[in-house]
């Protein structure tokens, strides 16, 4: 079970979080990062494991905590207001196959809005947090 969810988590980041990988990476610590990351919640598998519930649901259940910490996705979030609000952009950095780069560049360049602002699962929405990051995003893309 422990190398199903590592590898359920390992996709979960490609695909949400490639920043995170590419810091972990860089680093060469995403195989520790994953690894420690699954043993916290080897109790919570045992205890539901004990409690003779379905594999499927222990898995998402251990999901769901192995990712807390990972939503909302700063990637997903920037991609989606470059799609929307900056196609052009979008698709040129996308037909030039730098897009996940960019983005990447983008949440940097945003981070100072994310930790102002505050930026997770409540806030996402928020149109003052959106229209803040769209001015980064217009920024950067100028310079």
């Amino acid at each position: 079970m422990q190398t199903i969810l590592t590898e359920k988590l390992r996709s979960y980041i490609i695909d949400n979080n490639p920043d995170v990988m590419l810091g972990l990476q860089q680093g060469f610590s995403f195989t520790k990062y994953l690894k420690e990351k699954v043993e916290l919640v080897i109790p919570m598998m045992e205890q539901l494991i004990a409690e003779g519930k379905p594999q499927y649901i222990i898995e998402e259940l251990c999901m769901n905590e192995l990712t807390k910490d990972l939503r909302p996705s700063r990637f997903n979030y920037i991609k989606e207001i470059l799609e929307e609000d900056f196609l052009q952009a979008y698709t040129r950095f996308r037909e030039m196959g730098v897009l996940t780069y960019e983005v990447i560049n983008l949440i940097e360049a945003c981070k100072p809005v994310f930790e102002k602002m505050g930026f997770s699962e409540d806030t996402a929405e928020q149109r003052q947090l959106r229209y803040a990051v769209m001015g980064t995003i217009q920024e950067y893309l100028e310079s």
